[in-house]
């Protein structure tokens, strides 16, 4: 068995150095390939922890009645753009006209009694006192009049900001009474990310301060700007609420789900353009230039900076990594340096 199996071994060496010989072969025969190639350094950047977060508003509002009544017309949908000082409700009022149709019927006599009194006055038949309480009774019912009035008005809500609807929370036929609520409504162009900040990263974040937020629905950069920032932390979670206002995006709504990068401190690596970088399966490659050759290495990537990749192993500083044409290479093919 023994000799069996040293005489297999002895026979399958010229095969394998033949195949050998084979790669060899067509190595050689594979035309020169020109390349660009970017010489890789150490930079230092800063390092950043993620911190989940949802983006909300920055100017909401729960619609409710100053008034009690039945809601007569719900004039808005969820979903509906609405302006400042546009109507939304109409809230039954026929108690209160009838309160303004007492208050200015009270008005109208006071009024009357009040100029009847005052001829009085001048022919000097009416005492001084007697004037004085015509005064105040005319005063006291064109006040209560006013008040009727105000109270009419209130029956009428509109929008206290240029926004959207979002919430449907009563509908025509409910009593609508003060504290309420009736809709719900945001403004959808000032949004802000709010995030719970461990107390371990809480010393690294400053109001005013302009951090990287990433939000899946969103494609481009954005950056958020501390503009409020707890100073007591939750008894419960030991976080603190962070709020970021957002710049406008295309794709940014209130409710989604976001990150904000943490500076945590200063990391040393080396990053490549991500153009160099090969994906084979489960394998990540590039081809550094070494003797006019190119040799192919196994890379362990990072975090992604813009256009570069960061390479945390399979490259040292100071080595030429193809940056354009990598794609069309093999290991051991020679190259020519694009200047």
């Amino acid at each position: 068995m023994k000799r069996l199996l040293l005489s297999t071994l002895v026979a399958a060496i010229p095969f394998f150095s033949g195949c050998h010989k084979v790669a060899e072969q067509t190595q050689m025969e594979l035309p020169s390939a020109t390349v660009r190639v970017q010489t890789v350094e150490r930079k230092s950047r800063a390092a950043t922890e993620d911190v989940v977060g949802t983006v909300r508003p920055k100017l909401s509002s729960v619609v409710e009645a100053k008034v009690s009544g039945r809601i007569e017309q719900l004039l808005v949908v969820p979903g509906q753009l609405v302006k400042a000082g546009e109507k939304l409700v109409l809230v039954d009022a026929h108690e209160i006209k009838s309160r303004l149709d007492q208050a200015a019927a009270a008005r109208q006599q006071a009024e009357s009694e009040l100029k009847r009194d005052t001829d009085l006055m001048q022919q000097k038949i009416l005492s001084a006192a007697e004037f004085d309480t015509a005064q105040s009774k005319f005063r006291i019912a064109a006040a209560a009049e006013a008040e009727a009035k105000s109270m009419l008005d209130y029956t009428l809500i509109v929008a206290p900001f240029d926004g959207v609807i979002t919430r449907k929370i009563a509908d025509v036929g409910d009593l609508a009474a003060p504290g309420k609520p009736l809709l719900q409504m945001e403004n959808p162009d000032t949004l802000r990310l709010e995030a719970d900040v461990p107390e371990a990263l809480i010393g690294n974040v400053k109001l005013g301060e302009k951090l990287a937020v990433h939000i899946a629905a969103v494609t481009s950069e954005t950056v958020g700007t501390v503009a409020e920032l707890s100073p007591t932390a939750d008894s419960n979670s030991r976080t603190y609420l962070v709020k970021l206002d957002l710049a406008g995006a295309p794709g940014l709504r209130s409710g989604q789900f976001g990150r904000v990068s943490v500076p945590v401190g200063d990391v040393s690596a080396i990053h490549v353009s991500a153009a160099a970088v090969i994906q084979r399966g489960q394998m990540e490659l590039v081809f550094v230039v070494a003797g006019n050759h190119a040799q192919m290495r196994l890379v362990k990537t990072g975090s992604r900076v813009g256009d570069e990749i960061e390479l945390v192993s399979g490259l040292n500083s100071g080595e030429q990594v193809v940056v354009d044409g990598a794609a069309a290479l093999a290991d051991g093919q020679s190259v020519k340096i694009q200047p």
